[in-house]
């Protein structure tokens, strides 16, 4: 199957985008056990059911793995050299090329305090 260069240029640039929002979502999966019953009860949510949410806990390492490759090929999608991208295409402006080093820096935070959640979060309760 051949793609034209712009579609190819759209699947590359989704790619990190895909994999930024997937690591978010693996990272909230691991902190799921920990962070989704306080948060839950922080908003009025109560029940005998919340006690399930630790079912999550044994397929924690798993989300862990996952956020990191995700964010690892994301990485490596926005940081590779500027000589690698064509003229043209969307990873060669300076200006995208910021702002999605920008985005992927706090998604890459927001998804280790997730990760890192039940360490921390027993100060709050």
């Amino acid at each position: 199957m051949l793609y034209s260069n712009s579609t190819l240029e759209v699947k590359m640039a989704k790619s990190s985008q895909l994999s930024i929002v997937g690591g978010i979502f693996a990272a909230i999966g691991a902190s799921a056990c920990c962070a989704g019953p306080l948060v839950l009860l922080l908003l009025g949510i109560s029940g005998s059911w919340i006690s399930h949410l630790t079912l999550l806990d044994p397929y924690r390492p798993l989300f862990i793995f996952v956020v990191l490759v995700l964010f690892s090929f994301a990485g490596w999608k926005i940081y590779r050299p500027i000589e690698n991208c064509a003229e043209g295409e969307v990873c060669a402006l300076p200006s995208v090329r910021a702002r999605r080093k920008v985005v992927f820096w706090f998604s890459a935070l927001l998804a280790f305090l997730f990760v890192t959640s039940n360490y921390w979060i027993m100060w709050f309760v």
